[in-house]
């Protein structure tokens, strides 16, 4: 198996960002701490779209691009310990919101967007069966709306404002980056 020259994502990339969440005096009431936060979420979402990118530009095999994705869910998703639980929380949610991301990148590079519906239907779909407590199938819709993003469909904000808050909120907030990411992969600073 050919080693990829890319580099996407590193744990230090993660610690580094974890460091700084740990420095800083969080609120996420304020401005600056929640962009710090959604910096955080960006930057994954970033080399997500960036291991997509280089696999539908050939220079990943779908294999590689699945091992890809699956290390930086691996950095990404692991137990984050902090002096702070306030903090562990905020870095829980972020991790959160990017379950979806993964998961839809993988489904994208093993079955490529899917063709029925819309992102918008699948949002609804979703809200809907996690009000029925169904949060696999919640999870299934948006990462079904994912591929579609991942594809070049656009997320349409009115179908986001009136979701509950819950998971489906968290992980089309993920959805979000990831389409942002799709848009403009371009890294974000950490010392912005």
């Amino acid at each position: 198996m050919s080693e990829s020259e890319e580099t996407f994502y590193t744990a230090d990339r993660w610690q580094n960002w974890l460091d700084r969440v740990g420095e800083e005096d969080l609120d996420p009431e304020n401005e600056d701490s929640a962009r710090l936060l959604l910096n955080l979420q960006d930057d994954t979402a970033i080399a997500v779209a960036k291991i997509v990118s280089a696999y539908d530009d050939d220079r990943l095999s779908e294999e590689e691009a699945i091992d890809e994705i699956a290390d930086v869910r691996e950095i990404v998703l692991a137990e984050v310990e902090m002096d702070s639980e306030e903090k562990v929380m905020l870095i829980d949610g972020v991790q959160t919101s990017l379950v979806c991301v993964f998961y839809s990148a993988e489904e994208y590079m093993l079955s490529g967007a899917v063709e029925e519906g819309s992102v918008a239907e699948f949002v609804d779909a979703a809200a809907a069966a996690e009000a029925d407590d169904d949060v696999d199938a919640a999870l299934g819709y948006l990462v079904q709306a994912g591929t579609k993003i991942i594809d070049g469909e656009e997320l349409p904000m009115d179908a986001v404002e009136d979701l509950e808050y819950g998971l489906v909120s968290e992980w089309v907030n993920g959805l979000d980056s990831l389409q942002s990411a799709m848009a403009d992969p371009e890294v974000v600073e950490e010392d912005e």
